[in-house]
């Protein structure tokens, strides 16, 4: 079999079950590079040779300069997110909207800039989390949020070299394979940012027509367990000064705050537009999973003094529902008299009994057989209770645990060092990443053990075997033929080539993944540059572009996978909105591309 022959039917193969979904697309992909290692084959001069990639070729993926670099910069949005940095930035700039269209302007655009100097996977990753709690807060639907997030984070991060893995996979490329000069980190932004904004125009104005509203379904709360739960408004915290309903703690789903106490007063029925002090008590009652929605509220704290004396630090502890038996060694006393910290090093941050307010601060209430108390705890209380009488039962509550946000400005300065040194040509995009995630580490904005976590091994793996797919493409001579056919078929002009190429790469993007459609079509774009005698630059921006702006399907980009279940969308759901704004960023960007890079020159 010939060398074009087996590659052929090696890709087609992998293409399949990448299309199938039915394996990890790291596995595919690497299976693929195996049989490419390993299959027979017979030369120009009929010679027996095993393998069409040596070993050197399969493996130089995983040193491409853009593979470790986004590994690098895993670890640098690890530590954001672990600081709170970008959770404050966006937090602050949301606000209070009157309605879906006006939260969805609110989120698209600051999602749309962070991401063009963050890696749009791992960003998207901190800001769910945010948006779900955020329309909770606000009884707003999801689904119409999620996916407009996911896009404009798509589109935001085509911005720049460093915005998106995708951009900085066909940047590597071009160094290596190529040999070509590496892109500065703005030099795509003449074309992709017009293309960006373009894009969420176009989805803001299209999505309440195009997107079903489907409002996550609240559960029933009639039956719910009910806690009283007090919290204390931060001195010099971001609540300061901000009315209820600024704040976002008017219609908690699940929650109501009862009153403020406020030093002797007490604000009974609080209006929305009662301003936060310092050190206001908030009363609030509702469900378990709304109190702890509560402890993420950047400027809450917990309002018992139990809370603070506890020894390990909040990152050392967890929330714990702990029933109270009748066999309890403090019954009969409140909980500031027994003592309860000291008994259990455990805090009670709230306590339910038949579903009713205790209308008593924490610490006056005495507990009886059968209530229900809302603990924060040592990791090991749990394993300590388990043999004891003193509760009849006792259940983890599974939280993500408090951020530290003292370490925020550290981490948004060394994001900003990145940005700088690579835009001034000080370092390259390889050498700023890797010097910031060694920051990150050493100013402890994230640890080793996160740092390893951080880092997503299927995309490095998914990325390095595309590299070495396109490689064998290359040299098997396989890129040359499929050119000739594409030059068949479109080569009447180069805009007619650079649209085909465009739209080659956003089929190949949403049917198996953006950076493994981006490498096997560089090979293809660049042989068919080069039998047209016409620069290939053009071509490649056009690759770059269709990758890193796929939306038409959830399985072309990590992100609208990741709002998929969130928003409790289907697979029509993409196609609808999706479709036409890839069909719109195809003509525009046909238009431009070549104004910025000629076919000829």
């Amino acid at each position: 079999m010939s060398p074009i022959s087996a590659t052929a039917l090696i890709l087609l193969a992998v293409l399949y079950f990448l299309v199938r979904r039915q394996r990890a697309i790291d596995l595919v992909i690497w299976i693929g590079v195996a049989l490419l290692l390993v299959v027979p084959v017979i030369n120009a001069e009929g010679q027996l040779n095993i393998g069409i990639l040596s070993p050197a070729e399969a493996l130089a993926g995983l040193a491409n300069e853009g593979v470790v670099t986004i590994a690098a910069l895993f670890i640098v949005a690890a530590g954001l997110r672990n600081t709170g940095a970008l959770r404050l930035i966006v937090e602050n700039s949301l606000g209070t909207p009157a309605d879906n269209a006006q939260a969805r302007q609110r989120l698209v655009w600051p999602t749309a800039v962070m991401s063009a100097f963050l890696n749009n996977t791992p960003l998207m990753a901190m800001l769910i989390p945010v948006a779900d709690d955020w329309a909770k807060r606000h009884r707003l639907a999801l689904s119409q949020l999620l996916m407009p997030l996911s896009f404009a984070s798509i589109l935001g991060g085509a911005c720049t070299l460093i915005g998106t893995s995708t951009n900085l996979v066909v940047n590597g490329w071009l160094v290596d394979e190529a040999g070509m000069a590496s892109l500065g980190i703005f030099e795509i932004t003449v074309v992709a940012g017009p293309l960006a904004v373009a894009g969420i125009v176009f989805v803001s104005l299209f999505a309440d027509r195009l997107l079903p509203a489907r409002s996550g379904a609240f559960h029933d709360l009639n039956n719910a367990r009910e806690y009283v739960v007090e919290m204390l408004v931060e001195k010099g915290g971001p609540l300061v000064g901000q009315s209820i309903e600024q704040a976002g703690l008017r219609g908690l789903p699940g929650l109501f705050l009862v009153e403020i106490q406020r030093a002797e007063e007490v604000l009974a029925a609080v209006s929305s537009n009662v301003a936060l002090q310092d050190g206001d008590r908030l009363v609030f009652a509702g469900i378990v999973d709304s109190v702890v929605d509560l402890q993420r509220i950047p400027g809450l704290l917990p309002a018992t003094d139990q809370v603070f004396k506890l020894e390990q630090s909040r990152r050392n502890r967890m929330l714990v529902e702990a029933v109270v038996s009748d066999s309890f060694p403090l019954l009969g006393t409140t909980i500031r008299e027994g003592q309860f910290r000291t008994h259990y090093n455990a805090a009670v941050i709230a306590v339910a009994r038949n579903g009713e307010r205790i209308k008593k601060k924490i610490g006056d209430i005495q507990l009886a057989p059968g209530d229900t108390l809302l603990l924060e705890a040592r990791v090991n209380f749990i394993e300590q209770q388990r043999n004891r009488r003193d509760f009849y039962l006792v259940s983890a509550i599974e939280t993500p645990p408090p951020i530290d946000y003292s370490r925020s400005s550290v981490a948004i300065a060394i994001i900003l060092s990145i940005i700088t040194t690579v835009a001034t040509g000080f370092l390259s995009i390889l050498q700023a990443a890797l010097a910031a995630a060694a920051l990150m580490l050493v100013t402890r904005c994230v640890t080793a053990q996160q740092a390893r976590r951080a880092v997503d091994w299927e995309v490095i793996l998914v990325i390095a075997g595309a590299i070495a797919l396109g490689r064998a493409l290359a040299v098997s001579g396989l890129a040359a033929q499929i050119s000739e056919i594409v030059l068949a078929t479109f080569g009447a002009s180069p805009t007619l080539l650079l649209a085909a190429i465009y739209g080659l790469t956003a089929v190949m993007a949403a049917l198996i993944s953006a950076k493994a459609a981006a490498v096997l079509m560089l090979p293809i774009a660049m042989a068919g540059a080069v039998q047209m005698n016409l620069a290939f630059m053009p071509f490649a921006i056009a690759v770059m572009l269709a990758a890193a702006t796929t939306v038409a399907t959830p399985i072309g980009y990590p992100t609208n996978l990741m709002v998929y279940g969130p928003g409790g969308y289907r697979y029509s759901d993409y196609l609808r909105l999706g479709i036409p704004l890839t069909l719109f960023l195809w003509g525009l960007a046909i238009v431009l591309v070549p104004l910025a890079w000629p076919f000829t020159g």
